[in-house]
């Protein structure tokens, strides 16, 4: 399988800390760095499967839109606010 961590998708903006910082994600490779370098919180059953279907994405075994829909629901998980 071709790597490529460019794959792009409709645009996902998180509100994240305290300061109410705005994140925009529009690839599965945003989503792969804010996942493993900025999310709040490292367990949870949606955020490893949020990271292992980014890593599919990544692999092309998975479509971007997965990884962008796996990203809202560790968000939602998180309690991290999402706008679409």
């Amino acid at each position: 399988m071709k790597r490529n961590t460019l794959r792009p998708f409709p645009a996902v903006t998180l509100v994240l800390g305290e300061n109410g910082n705005y994140r925009r994600v529009n690839s599965v490779h945003q989503v792969a760095e804010l996942l493993l370098q900025h999310w709040p919180v490292e367990s949870g059953e949606e955020y490893v499967a949020a990271v292992r279907v980014c890593l599919e994405a990544m692999l092309g075994a998975a479509p971007p839109e997965a990884a962008r829909e796996a990203l809202i629901r560790a968000a939602a998980e998180a309690g991290i606010s999402v706008m679409q």
